[in-house]
Protein backbone atom coordinates (compact mmCIF):
# COMPACT_ATOMS: atom_id res chain seq x y z
CA UNK A 1 0.00 0.00 0.00
CA UNK A 2 1.77 3.72 -1.02
CA UNK A 3 2.65 5.89 1.70
CA UNK A 4 0.45 8.67 2.26
CA UNK A 5 2.19 11.52 4.34
CA UNK A 6 -0.51 14.14 5.71
CA UNK A 7 0.94 16.80 8.33
CA UNK A 8 -1.35 17.86 11.58
CA UNK A 9 -2.44 21.21 9.85
CA UNK A 10 -3.79 19.16 7.30
CA UNK A 11 -5.47 16.71 9.95
CA UNK A 12 -6.86 20.66 11.83
CA UNK A 13 -8.45 21.37 8.28
CA UNK A 14 -10.23 17.97 7.90
CA UNK A 15 -11.69 18.72 11.71
CA UNK A 16 -12.57 21.85 11.07
CA UNK A 17 -14.22 21.72 8.13
CA UNK A 18 -16.30 18.75 9.38
CA UNK A 19 -17.04 20.49 12.80
CA UNK A 20 -17.70 24.26 11.03
CA UNK A 21 -20.03 22.46 8.23
CA UNK A 22 -18.78 24.35 5.18
CA UNK A 23 -15.10 26.02 3.97
CA UNK A 24 -15.77 29.70 4.51
CA UNK A 25 -16.76 28.60 8.44
CA UNK A 26 -13.19 26.59 9.10
CA UNK A 27 -11.27 29.22 7.45
CA UNK A 28 -12.54 31.71 10.18
CA UNK A 29 -11.70 29.16 12.22
CA UNK A 30 -7.76 28.26 11.37
CA UNK A 31 -7.43 32.05 10.27
CA UNK A 32 -7.40 31.22 6.37
CA UNK A 33 -9.47 31.54 3.52
CA UNK A 34 -12.41 30.19 1.82
CA UNK A 35 -10.12 28.95 -1.20
CA UNK A 36 -7.25 28.05 0.73
CA UNK A 37 -9.12 25.43 3.09
CA UNK A 38 -11.00 24.18 -0.36
CA UNK A 39 -7.84 24.04 -1.90
CA UNK A 40 -6.20 22.17 1.14
CA UNK A 41 -9.11 19.49 1.02
CA UNK A 42 -8.48 18.56 -2.83
CA UNK A 43 -5.13 18.21 -1.95
CA UNK A 44 -5.73 15.54 0.80
CA UNK A 45 -8.53 13.70 -1.16
CA UNK A 46 -5.61 13.26 -3.86
CA UNK A 47 -3.36 12.15 -1.40
CA UNK A 48 -6.13 9.81 -0.36
CA UNK A 49 -7.88 8.79 -3.45
CA UNK A 50 -11.36 9.33 -1.97
CA UNK A 51 -13.83 12.15 -2.08
CA UNK A 52 -14.11 13.05 2.05
CA UNK A 53 -16.59 15.60 1.77
CA UNK A 54 -19.83 16.41 -0.67
CA UNK A 55 -20.35 20.35 -1.33
CA UNK A 56 -23.52 21.64 -2.20
CA UNK A 57 -25.64 25.22 -1.15
CA UNK A 58 -25.44 23.19 2.26
CA UNK A 59 -21.63 23.61 2.98
CA UNK A 60 -19.84 20.46 3.23
CA UNK A 61 -21.16 17.15 4.18
CA UNK A 62 -18.23 14.42 5.25
CA UNK A 63 -18.94 11.12 3.19
CA UNK A 64 -18.83 7.78 5.04
CA UNK A 65 -15.30 7.81 4.41
CA UNK A 66 -14.91 11.65 5.23
CA UNK A 67 -16.13 10.95 8.51
CA UNK A 68 -13.56 8.50 9.00
CA UNK A 69 -10.72 9.95 8.18
CA UNK A 70 -12.30 13.10 10.53
CA UNK A 71 -12.59 10.42 13.36
CA UNK A 72 -8.65 9.70 12.83
CA UNK A 73 -7.78 13.48 12.67
CA UNK A 74 -8.99 14.14 15.97
CA UNK A 75 -7.57 11.21 17.35
CA UNK A 76 -4.16 11.52 16.03
CA UNK A 77 -4.12 15.12 17.05
CA UNK A 78 -5.29 14.55 20.67
CA UNK A 79 -2.61 12.03 20.49
CA UNK A 80 -0.02 14.95 19.43
CA UNK A 81 -1.06 16.90 22.44
CA UNK A 82 -0.71 13.66 24.51
CA UNK A 83 2.86 13.46 23.86
CA UNK A 84 3.78 16.91 23.75
CA UNK A 85 1.86 17.21 27.17
CA UNK A 86 3.84 13.67 28.78
CA UNK A 87 6.85 14.35 27.12
CA UNK A 88 7.60 17.76 29.10
CA UNK A 89 6.30 16.45 31.89
CA UNK A 90 9.74 14.60 33.32
CA UNK A 91 10.74 11.44 33.87
CA UNK A 92 8.11 8.81 34.09
CA UNK A 93 8.52 8.50 37.98
CA UNK A 94 8.08 12.43 38.83
CA UNK A 95 6.12 13.62 36.45
CA UNK A 96 3.28 15.57 37.43
CA UNK A 97 0.32 14.00 35.55
CA UNK A 98 -2.11 17.00 34.14
CA UNK A 99 -4.05 18.23 31.00
CA UNK A 100 -6.97 18.12 29.33
CA UNK A 101 -9.47 14.91 30.30
CA UNK A 102 -12.63 14.84 27.96
CA UNK A 103 -15.38 12.67 29.29
CA UNK A 104 -18.33 11.83 27.66
CA UNK A 105 -21.02 10.51 30.08
CA UNK A 106 -25.01 10.08 30.23
CA UNK A 107 -27.17 12.10 32.28
CA UNK A 108 -27.34 9.66 35.48
CA UNK A 109 -23.76 8.82 35.37
CA UNK A 110 -22.51 12.68 35.19
CA UNK A 111 -25.01 13.55 37.84
CA UNK A 112 -25.00 10.45 40.09
CA UNK A 113 -21.23 8.75 39.54
CA UNK A 114 -19.21 10.89 37.97
CA UNK A 115 -19.02 13.40 40.72
CA UNK A 116 -17.10 11.58 43.81
CA UNK A 117 -15.01 9.95 41.20
CA UNK A 118 -13.54 13.68 39.85
CA UNK A 119 -13.50 15.00 43.57
CA UNK A 120 -10.95 11.70 44.14
CA UNK A 121 -8.87 12.47 40.98
CA UNK A 122 -8.46 16.21 41.73
CA UNK A 123 -7.35 15.27 45.05
CA UNK A 124 -4.70 12.84 43.65
CA UNK A 125 -4.05 15.01 40.05
CA UNK A 126 -4.67 18.47 40.61
CA UNK A 127 -2.78 18.94 37.20
CA UNK A 128 -5.85 17.45 35.26
CA UNK A 129 -8.05 19.64 33.82
CA UNK A 130 -11.99 17.21 33.09
CA UNK A 131 -14.18 18.62 31.01
CA UNK A 132 -17.86 16.54 30.94
CA UNK A 133 -20.02 16.65 28.23
CA UNK A 134 -23.43 14.67 28.76
CA UNK A 135 -24.36 12.79 25.79
CA UNK A 136 -28.29 11.19 25.53
CA UNK A 137 -27.09 7.18 25.28
CA UNK A 138 -29.35 6.10 22.38
CA UNK A 139 -27.34 4.58 18.98
CA UNK A 140 -23.81 5.55 19.20
CA UNK A 141 -23.94 6.99 22.73
CA UNK A 142 -20.67 8.22 24.49
CA UNK A 143 -19.02 5.15 22.92
CA UNK A 144 -19.15 7.02 19.45
CA UNK A 145 -18.22 10.10 21.06
CA UNK A 146 -14.66 8.44 21.28
CA UNK A 147 -14.71 6.33 18.67
CA UNK A 148 -15.02 9.84 16.69
CA UNK A 149 -12.16 11.35 18.64
CA UNK A 150 -14.42 13.79 20.31
CA UNK A 151 -13.59 12.34 23.89
CA UNK A 152 -10.68 10.54 25.47
CA UNK A 153 -13.26 8.16 27.94
CA UNK A 154 -16.92 7.52 28.37
CA UNK A 155 -18.61 5.94 30.67
CA UNK A 156 -21.26 4.10 28.35
CA UNK A 157 -23.85 1.36 28.79
CA UNK A 158 -22.31 -1.55 27.69
CA UNK A 159 -24.03 -5.04 26.13
CA UNK A 160 -23.49 -8.58 27.82
CA UNK A 161 -22.16 -10.29 24.40
CA UNK A 162 -19.79 -7.66 23.64
CA UNK A 163 -19.19 -5.08 26.69
CA UNK A 164 -16.79 -2.92 24.66
CA UNK A 165 -17.44 -2.03 20.59
CA UNK A 166 -15.08 -2.77 18.09
CA UNK A 167 -11.83 -0.17 17.78
CA UNK A 168 -11.93 0.50 21.66
CA UNK A 169 -10.96 -1.00 24.73
CA UNK A 170 -12.57 -0.71 28.29
CA UNK A 171 -14.31 -2.90 31.50
CA UNK A 172 -17.33 -2.93 33.36
CA UNK A 173 -17.54 -0.70 36.41
CA UNK A 174 -20.82 -2.01 38.06
CA UNK A 175 -24.42 -3.90 36.61
CA UNK A 176 -27.31 -2.45 38.06
CA UNK A 177 -31.29 -3.86 38.39
CA UNK A 178 -33.72 -2.15 36.46
CA UNK A 179 -36.97 -1.63 39.43
CA UNK A 180 -40.39 -0.49 39.12
CA UNK A 181 -40.88 3.42 39.72
CA UNK A 182 -44.46 4.91 40.74
CA UNK A 183 -46.15 7.27 42.44
CA UNK A 184 -45.60 6.81 46.71
CA UNK A 185 -47.87 5.06 48.17
CA UNK A 186 -50.29 4.32 44.98
CA UNK A 187 -52.06 0.79 45.98
CA UNK A 188 -51.45 -0.93 42.06
CA UNK A 189 -49.12 0.84 40.39
CA UNK A 190 -48.53 -1.85 37.41
CA UNK A 191 -52.47 -1.13 36.45
CA UNK A 192 -51.18 2.68 35.42
CA UNK A 193 -50.03 3.87 31.96
CA UNK A 194 -46.34 3.88 31.04
CA UNK A 195 -43.94 6.61 31.07
CA UNK A 196 -40.76 5.69 28.81
CA UNK A 197 -37.69 6.92 27.09
CA UNK A 198 -35.07 5.75 24.76
CA UNK A 199 -32.11 4.49 26.33
CA UNK A 200 -29.12 1.51 24.79
CA UNK A 201 -30.20 -1.68 26.41
CA UNK A 202 -29.17 -4.97 26.25
CA UNK A 203 -30.65 -7.73 24.29
CA UNK A 204 -31.70 -9.65 27.44
CA UNK A 205 -33.65 -6.59 29.17
CA UNK A 206 -35.50 -6.28 25.94
CA UNK A 207 -35.97 -9.71 25.68
CA UNK A 208 -37.60 -9.61 29.25
CA UNK A 209 -39.46 -6.65 28.43
CA UNK A 210 -41.14 -8.32 25.84
CA UNK A 211 -42.31 -10.58 27.75
CA UNK A 212 -44.58 -8.85 30.43
CA UNK A 213 -47.48 -9.05 29.89
CA UNK A 214 -48.64 -6.47 32.22
CA UNK A 215 -46.50 -3.57 30.62
CA UNK A 216 -48.61 -1.27 28.74
CA UNK A 217 -47.57 0.16 25.51
CA UNK A 218 -45.61 3.66 26.25
CA UNK A 219 -48.88 6.28 26.52
CA UNK A 220 -45.69 9.20 27.19
CA UNK A 221 -42.41 9.07 26.42
CA UNK A 222 -39.85 11.71 27.38
CA UNK A 223 -36.31 13.10 26.48
CA UNK A 224 -34.85 11.83 29.36
CA UNK A 225 -34.54 10.01 32.81
CA UNK A 226 -35.27 12.47 34.67
CA UNK A 227 -38.19 13.80 32.72
CA UNK A 228 -39.68 10.58 33.48
CA UNK A 229 -39.18 10.68 37.66
CA UNK A 230 -40.50 14.01 37.29
CA UNK A 231 -43.86 13.08 34.90
CA UNK A 232 -44.26 9.66 37.64
CA UNK A 233 -43.46 11.90 40.99
CA UNK A 234 -46.34 14.65 39.40
CA UNK A 235 -48.37 10.80 38.56
CA UNK A 236 -48.81 10.67 35.49
CA UNK A 237 -47.75 7.04 35.49
CA UNK A 238 -45.15 4.61 36.19
CA UNK A 239 -41.97 3.23 34.79
CA UNK A 240 -39.07 0.74 34.45
CA UNK A 241 -35.94 2.00 35.27
CA UNK A 242 -32.32 1.39 35.84
CA UNK A 243 -31.20 1.97 39.47
CA UNK A 244 -28.42 4.88 38.62
CA UNK A 245 -30.90 6.67 37.01
CA UNK A 246 -33.16 6.64 40.54
CA UNK A 247 -30.52 7.74 42.77
CA UNK A 248 -31.92 11.48 42.82
CA UNK A 249 -35.62 10.09 42.79
CA UNK A 250 -38.02 13.13 44.48
CA UNK A 251 -39.88 11.68 47.65
CA UNK A 252 -43.05 11.92 45.40
CA UNK A 253 -42.08 8.56 44.09
CA UNK A 254 -41.57 4.86 45.52
CA UNK A 255 -38.90 2.07 44.41
CA UNK A 256 -40.45 -0.89 44.06
CA UNK A 257 -38.31 -4.27 43.49
CA UNK A 258 -38.94 -6.45 40.17
CA UNK A 259 -37.59 -9.41 41.75
CA UNK A 260 -34.85 -12.44 40.68
CA UNK A 261 -35.76 -11.92 37.46
CA UNK A 262 -35.50 -8.72 36.56
CA UNK A 263 -33.68 -7.09 34.34
CA UNK A 264 -29.94 -5.57 34.56
CA UNK A 265 -27.71 -2.81 33.25
CA UNK A 266 -24.33 -2.83 33.04
CA UNK A 267 -21.97 0.73 32.90
CA UNK A 268 -18.61 0.71 31.95
CA UNK A 269 -15.95 3.15 30.60
CA UNK A 270 -14.47 2.90 27.24
CA UNK A 271 -11.52 4.43 25.65
CA UNK A 272 -9.15 3.73 22.48
CA UNK A 273 -6.19 1.72 22.70
CA UNK A 274 -3.59 4.48 21.92
CA UNK A 275 -5.66 6.67 25.05
CA UNK A 276 -5.30 3.56 27.61
CA UNK A 277 -1.83 4.15 28.08
CA UNK A 278 -2.18 7.70 28.88
CA UNK A 279 -1.54 8.67 32.33
CA UNK A 280 -4.51 11.09 33.07
CA UNK A 281 -7.02 8.60 31.29
CA UNK A 282 -5.12 5.50 33.65
CA UNK A 283 -5.70 8.00 37.21
CA UNK A 284 -9.30 8.13 35.60
CA UNK A 285 -10.12 4.62 35.44
CA UNK A 286 -8.19 3.45 38.70
CA UNK A 287 -10.39 6.29 40.16
CA UNK A 288 -13.88 4.90 38.70
CA UNK A 289 -13.23 1.41 39.54
CA UNK A 290 -12.34 2.10 43.06
CA UNK A 291 -15.63 4.23 42.90
CA UNK A 292 -19.28 3.08 44.55
CA UNK A 293 -22.38 3.17 42.69
CA UNK A 294 -25.22 4.98 44.45
CA UNK A 295 -27.31 3.00 46.82
CA UNK A 296 -31.43 2.91 46.54
CA UNK A 297 -33.42 1.33 48.72
CA UNK A 298 -36.83 -0.85 47.20
CA UNK A 299 -39.38 -1.91 49.20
Amino acid sequence: MESVDLGPQELRTLVAVADEGGFSAAGARLGSTQSAVSHAVRGIERKLGVVLFERGRFGARPTPAGARAVAHARRVLRMLEVMVAETRGGDAGTAVVGGPLRIAAFRSAALYLLPSVLERLAFSHPGIEPTVRVVREVGPGTAGEVAEGRADLGIATVGTGAPVPPGLVGDVLLEEPYALVHPVGHPAPRSLPLVDWAENCSSHTRAWWAAQDWIPAATVRAEDDGAVLSMVGSGFGMAIMPRLSLAGAPPSVEVTDLGAERPTRKVGYVTTPELAATAAVRALVRELRAGRKPQVNAT
